[in-house]
């Protein structure tokens, strides 16, 4: 079974399906995160250094362990010559 047969089989759990919903801006956040880190050729520890912060905040943000502060992505957009955009819909 791949992950996306996976995902589909516990998404039919109505608990699951609520937890994944509530958690998914912030894996959206990561998943962003990640993507402008790599495009620089940034590791995690570069990354870490130009935000003056430990390698281990930027795994957590990039893990969705944690939701970064608004402060930390002007910081890291700044840092990844990227834009910071935030919408509400």
């Amino acid at each position: 079974m791949n992950f996306q047969a996976h995902k589909k089989e516990l998404l039919k759990n109505p608990a699951f399906a609520k937890a994944y919903e509530e958690s998914e801006l912030e894996y959206q956040i990561a998943r962003m995160l990640i993507k402008a880190r790599l495009n620089r050729g940034y590791t995690q520890k570069d990354l870490a250094m130009r935000l003056n912060t430990q390698q281990s905040v930027i795994s957590r943000a990039e893990q969705a362990k944690t939701v970064p502060s608004l402060s930390f992505l002007k910081k890291a957009a700044k840092a990844l010559n990227v834009e910071l955009s935030i919408t509400l819909r």
